[in-house]
């Protein structure tokens, strides 16, 4: 803590440029990000498939999926473009202050005088900033789902249903962000300079918190769930979760096919009892055999403990993050450098420091995807050993084909963004041998499928 101490103290210097810097810094990301952005969309304007794909994809596939890739790059950079205007002008016309100060007169004026304080100020000032958000971003949200995702054929989702989710997404935030930010505020405010391990306890505990009370009060409220039916595909589950002595307590279908032709499949629960849950999506467009090559997949996440890993890795995150911002609590020239000559509130400031970092947690996110990489084929050498290769294979492909899923991508851009393997390394470390051409399920139509797995640390794509 010593050196957090002298770091502070090194960082709190008059007339710092803090604005110039994460200014900058945002824009080096951005400019950076569109450079590989560039280097993808070469390799989206290809004519020809992998030749580890050749066999399996027909050109036209091929064709479309190199034309919904580009059209999702296309709006990538313009989405991204728009975000970073934003960004500059929030800090540029110091919107952050003004924003601070009015939310600030307005409880002034209509709260009582017990709810004016620096954390009722923080909550009011978070839930207004997140609805400018909002609103700001709908014109992006509108477009990817009822025009991009429409045109490709995967958008399931009505506007009146767009609607209602906004509305419970908005409603939701109201019931949870006041508690968890007055709990954030209050340990840094009663705590002093020993605020790093309280609330990193306090994350801790709301991240298991969250994790359990998601499945059972959050996602009712934008889905069903409904126990899976009699027959070979929850007999097959059922005997592969005996055999890896899988703690499974209930198997159950989400009604995914609503909003979207995409698919999921995860498992949540306390580590003696847990429950599987498959969208319905899943199970119309693949075989039993295939589904439970998925499940064995991502049950060798659970097997091989890289579920309990991740978990531990972002517990270290949390604390490293809320130790570095113990050095910028205090920085009176990063407040006063955006406008906050006369008030140092703290969440403002968490917000500031969040930029700050971000080249750090850039580089902890390359290096995340780089283990998620390893733990990919780790997994999917599990479910080979268990006699599932083939059927993996099938379904990966499957999967692509149905999903448009990009089938090519330049290193550098796969290597920053990709938290999976491509589909030609994931075959060829599986030892795929086509025998012939893997037909999809259902009517023939070219529908989007992708299978995602969530462990009961997150989700975690096929």
């Amino acid at each position: 803590m010593d050196i957090l101490q002298r770091l502070a103290r090194f960082l709190d210097r008059p007339l710092f440029p803090w604005k110039k810097l994460i200014i900058g810094v945002s824009v080096a990301q951005y400019l950076f990000e569109s450079f590989l952005g560039f280097r993808q969309y070469r390799v989206l304007q290809r004519t020809k498939p992998p030749k580890v794909l050749e066999h399996e994809v027909s050109q036209e596939v091929f064709d479309k999926s190199q034309a919904y890739g580009r059209a999702k790059a296309k709006f990538s950079a313009l989405n991204g473009l728009y975000g970073q205007i934003q960004n500059i002008a929030i800090y540029h016309f110091d919107l952050l202050p003004k924003l601070w100060s009015w939310t600030g007169d307005l409880l002034i004026r209509f709260a009582p005088a017990r709810f004016t304080g620096e954390i009722s100020h923080s909550i009011v000032f978070i839930l207004t900033f997140m609805f400018i958000q909002q609103i700001f971003s709908l014109p992006s949200s509108i477009y990817q789902t009822f025009v991009l995702e429409e045109k490709f054929g995967f958008n399931k989702e009505t506007p009146q249903l767009f609607v209602t989710d906004m509305i419970k997404s908005n409603l939701l935030a109201l019931v949870m962000v006041p508690p968890i930010l007055a709990g954030f505020l209050s340990i840094i405010k009663k705590t002093g300079g020993n605020f790093v391990y309280y609330l990193w306890m306090f994350a801790g505990a709301l991240q298991v918190f969250t994790i359990t009370i998601y499945p059972i009060l959050i996602l009712p409220l934008f889905n069903k769930l409904s126990p899976l039916e009699e027959g070979k595909l929850k007999t097959d589950v059922e005997e592969l979760a005996k055999k890896l002595k899988f703690p499974l307590h209930e198997l159950f279908v989400i009604d995914g096919s609503k909003r979207s032709s995409h698919s999921n499949a995860y498992f949540y629960g306390l580590p003696w009892k847990k429950h599987i849950v498959i969208y319905d999506t899943l199970i119309e467009k693949s075989e039993p055999e295939e589904v439970v090559s998925v499940l064995a997949h991502e049950l060798g996440h659970w097997s091989l403990g890289h579920t309990t890993k991740l978990f531990g890795i972002s517990q270290f995150h949390l604390f490293y993050v809320f130790a570095l911002f113990s050095a910028f609590v205090d920085n009176k020239s990063l407040y006063a450098d955006f406008g906050f000559t006369k008030q140092h509130p703290i969440l403002v400031g968490f917000l500031l420091f969040m930029d700050v970092i971000g080249i750090v947690d850039n580089v902890v996110k390359l290096l995340m995807h780089i283990l998620s990489r390893r733990f990919e084929f780790q997994a999917d050498a599990f479910a080979s050993k268990l006699g599932y290769s083939a059927g993996l294979c099938r379904s990966l492909i499957k999967l692509q084909i149905q999903n448009l899923s990009t089938m090519d991508a330049d290193w550098m851009f796969a290597t920053y963004h990709f938290s999976h393997p491509i589909l030609s390394e994931r075959l060829k470390a599986l030892n795929w041998q086509p025998t012939e051409k893997v037909e999809t399920k259902g009517s023939g139509k070219e529908e989007a499928v992708a299978s995602n797995v969530a462990t009961a640390t997150g989700r975690d794509e096929l």
